[in-house]
């Protein structure tokens, strides 16, 4: 049987059904939108999620046009509900999306807006030879459609549409506003959020905010912008984020669907393999999200595994709030990638200017852009447990880190560094760590009264470039005790490496020498070494390490048994 086609790139709803693409059947969220009785619903999801795809389908579905759109929808699941199908092509749409609103300058964001509402103004021109229009009206709609419009009358743009439109149809409007907050993301990387923002609330309140001309307004985006920023003084607005039941399985994929794919290509026994890469999602109570771009891709390489996703963005903001982040948020990074949970409050909405300046910002960022996910349904009130969703995002929280540590040192350096280490070169190792501790400030910054867990998180960071060749192990237990950090050959004739960490504070009245010897003990006493013999390593180093702010002292030991 011939496969269908992978619509990859294809947002396009009839387009996917009129070259009979591939299509996993998501119009159920009709019904839902449709039995909710919401005004307007703020839907935000990560990237690649079939956002502007729903959104498509939305607008097909609820579309009145010359043209019946009724067969679209007729082998589908909504066409089942009849109160959905009296429903279908009945109302006039105005679909704008913000997509590529991505400038550096908010002139040039402006210029697009107005091509923006210039094309869906286009799409009404008939609404120009009708009566209902005065001539002031008429000069407005042409100076929008001309592009020639002021900042002023382009905010109110969205209101005067759609109270001409549902006057000519005698039928109330559904709005439709994909990747909404695209254009606010671009604005605080580039320096001209304010202007941005001024602009989107005058923009969207005209149109949202007590306006009896809209039936239904349905806007998507990766994050939910805080309702101070944008939405002030909007109470008819819903949103729907990954932390809620409604519409929790009408984004991304779900394991049956990925089988029933994975069946029509003759790859269902990669299921297990793709399972580990791209799923891992959590919203609200459904569990087993996948990523669909990733997914697809997938497929359409015959089962190649790679991170699709991670791939599809320069990840610049979040790099940018990490590297800048506090000591505590480094090692909770470094409990992340351990495969653990870490629990932390959730903002309900995001501030721009505010990201970095609380920890909860950025947990709430890496959540709702998909680069961690629930571990447990959320409980009011109470923290959220995180979670890497999969070994694709796992990859690239791996990649970013071996980044920073390569431009903190020449990258050539780094992996001397991380040669000397497993060829027990001790003194070039030590030479090179002691450096990579002073130029480090860019990377992981190192106060004097430092808890030991950020000097932990500074090697395991380190030690990633290893991944290929050791298992990296913390904080597990081994002989009679945990031992700090253990790095497992692959070989195991490779050097089994042990490493243990002592600090020392402001207030601790010890030196280095009398600290790095007691980690030195500790690692005899505790007998760490006992796994890596179980393991048949035959060759072991015994590394110590006393941190004081950025100095440090090592000693080692080697043994062969």
């Amino acid at each position: 049987m011939k496969k269908r086609q992978l619509p990859i790139g294809i947002s396009d709803f009839k387009t996917v059904i009129d070259e009979g693409c591939l299509y996993v059947d998501k119009t159920l969220l009709i019904e839902e939108i449709i039995e909710n009785g919401v005004r307007v619903a703020l839907v935000p999801r990560p990237r690649r999620f079939g956002k502007t795809l729903n959104l498509s389908m939305l607008r097909y579905f609820f579309e009145k046009s010359e043209t019946d759109m009724s067969y679209l929808f007729e082998k589908l699941k909504v066409w089942k509900s009849r109160e959905c199908r009296d429903l279908q092509g009945q109302f006039p749409v105005i679909f704008l999306t913000f997509k590529d609103v991505k400038h550096s300058s908010w002139e040039s964001a402006f210029e697009h807006f107005s091509r923006i509402l210039s094309r869906e103004f286009q799409r009404h021109l008939y609404l120009l030879d009708s009566d209902l229009l005065s001539t002031k009206e008429k000069q407005d709609f042409q100076a929008i459609f001309q592009q020639e419009a002021s900042q002023a009358l382009c905010e109110e743009s969205l209101q005067l549409l759609s109270r001409w439109l549902s006057l000519y149809h005698k039928q109330q409007v559904v709005l439709l506003i994909d990747e909404y907050d695209t254009p606010v993301h671009a604005a605080y990387l580039d320096s001209y959020y304010d202007m941005l923002i001024k602009f989107l609330r005058n923009f969207l309140s005209s149109c949202l905010k007590d306006n009896p001309h809209l039936r239904l307004g349905v806007l998507t985006g990766i994050l939910r912008i805080a309702k101070e920023s944008i939405f002030s003084g909007l109470n008819n607005v819903s949103t729907f984020t990954i932390l809620s039941e409604t519409f929790r399985d009408k984004f991304g994929l779900l394991e049956s669907e990925v089988s029933e794919l994975l069946q029509e290509y003759d790859l269902a026994e990669r299921l297990p393999e793709l399972k580990a890469w791209y799923n891992g999602y959590r919203i609200g109570s459904c569990t087993g999200i996948y990523n669909p771009w990733s997914v697809l891709n997938c497929i359409a390489q015959h089962g190649s595994l790679s991170p699709y996703w991670v791939n599809t963005s320069d990840n610049a903001l979040v790099k940018r709030l990490i590297i800048q982040g506090t000591d505590d948020l480094k090692a909770d990074l470094e409990e992340l990638l351990k495969e653990g949970i870490i629990e932390k409050n959730i903002d309900d909405g995001l501030v721009f200017p505010q990201l970095g300046q609380t920890p909860n910002s950025i947990w709430s960022l890496l959540l709702y852009t998909g680069y961690l996910t629930l571990d447990a349904i959320p409980s009011y009130g109470s923290p959220a447990c995180l979670k890497i969703p999969n070994l694709e995002v796992g990859e690239l929280y791996r990649t970013m880190i071996v980044e920073w540590f390569t431009t903190t040192i020449h990258e050539r350096h780094y992996h001397l560094l991380l040669n000397s280490l497993t060829q027990g070169d001790i003194n070039t190792f030590s030479q090179l760590f002691k450096e990579f501790m002073l130029s480090s400030a860019s990377v992981f910054d190192v106060p004097a009264d430092a808890s030991e867990k950020i000097y932990h998180a500074f090697v395991l960071g380190m030690l990633i470039g290893l991944k290929g060749r050791y298992d990296v192990k913390s904080n597990r237990e081994s002989g009679l005790g945990r031992y700090d950090v253990m790095l497992f050959p692959k070989n195991p004739q490779g050097l089994g490496i042990i490493m243990e960490f002592k600090k020392v504070g402001r207030f601790e009245n010890i030196d280095l020498e009398t600290a790095v010897n007691s980690a030195m003990q500790q690692i005899h006493e505790k007998k760490y070494a006992l796994e890596l013999e179980e393991r048949g390593v035959k060759r072991i180093l015994y590394l110590a390490f006393a941190f004081e702010g950025k100095n440090v002292l090592i000693k080692h030991q080697f043994t062969v048994k």
